[in-house]
């Protein structure tokens, strides 16, 4: 009997392209494994009519996986890992986290306008705070209009005309087959994407070494780095969805990490900003002194004025 493992994954399309993606692996590097999707929905799927902030943040993505894994259901869980709270869930580990895909965000617009060059009042539509700091610091004189939901559904929504433009990860439109809606790739010199953007993460039980061992084979060293660096800068800060963050980590040719961050207010007014390079022996060196930067700019009055601002 051939050996096998079971995937929790969320039932969007981007979620699906992702555990089929992780499946195709491990039948690469184990051949003769069987591999088998459960799919699940979550209340952060099923609860679209209200921005993430106010229900109690990306977390919300991921809890029916990880029942599924304590019941013994799945094996293994896959997720992106800009959705995974930086607290993980005691019992259950991320073994291993994929080459990571293209991490910027994507600005997408009717005429392939330019975010300079939309219309003052014109409607913005995303559902992060992150980004929409950065958007209204750039252009306040924009409406940001919140956007929720898969992929698919935020495209047809920008496509109805309800907004001039929205704002998406280029991975999951590249992973979707979506990559030519994409008008302007943000780049990171000028806008930074959230932590662990592009990555994908693959979770199972603690002490499944079973599992561990067949899913250690999919990690990828430098993105487990850069991916670490962002992710103890979140950490340290007490990231959650009620924070505008954004992490940037970057290894250099000579073995160092670059980390570059922002907190800001989601009404663009106040935006710190900070950089470290250190070993990449030690990346999360680098976020502790970044964190130490942001936080003697006074980012923790912005976070708590932000965590006010969303239980309100």
């Amino acid at each position: 009997m051939s050996e096998l493992i079971r995937i929790a994954t969320r039932k969007s399309e981007l979620a699906l392209w992702q555990a089929n993606h992780v499946a195709d692996l491990l039948r690469q590097h184990h051949p003769g494994l069987t591999v088998e999707l459960l799919p699940l929905s979550t209340r952060g799927d099923r609860i679209l009519d209200t921005p993430l902030a106010k229900i109690g943040g990306k977390g919300l993505f991921l809890k029916e996986l990880e029942r599924a894994l304590f019941a013994g259901d799945a094996d293994i869980a896959v997720h992106s890992m800009k959705d995974v709270p930086v607290d993980m869930t005691e019992g259950l580990v991320i073994d291993a986290i994929l080459e990571r895909a293209n991490p910027l965000d994507a600005w997408i617009s009717h005429g392939n306008t330019s975010m300079d060059e939309l219309e003052e009042g014109s409607i913005v539509g995303t559902s992060s705070l992150r980004r929409q700091a950065q958007l209204l610091e750039r252009r306040p004189d924009l409406v940001v209009k919140s956007l929720r939901g898969n992929v698919n559904t935020r495209i047809a929504k920008f496509e109805s005309g309800e907004y001039n433009a929205i704002i998406l990860a280029t991975a999951g439109l590249q992973r979707l087959g979506m990559g030519d809606r994409i008008s302007t790739q943000l780049p990171a010199d000028h806008w930074l994407p959230a932590p662990a953007q592009g990555a994908i993460g693959v979770q199972c039980r603690e002490g499944d070494e079973r599992t561990s061992a067949l899913i250690r084979s999919l990690d990828d060293a430098l993105t487990r780095r850069v991916v670490s660096a962002e992710r103890a800068l979140s950490h340290q800060l007490g990231g959650s969805c009620q924070m505008p963050l954004a992490a940037f980590a970057e290894e250099e040719e000579s073995g160092t990490i670059e980390l570059r961050a922002l907190v800001g207010s989601s009404d663009g007014r106040r935006i710190v900003r900070a950089r470290a390079v250190t070993s990449g022996k030690d990346p999360v060196s680098a976020a502790a002194e970044v964190a130490e930067a942001l936080l003697a700019q006074g980012a923790d009055d912005i976070i708590q004025a932000e965590k006010e601002l969303a239980e309100n």
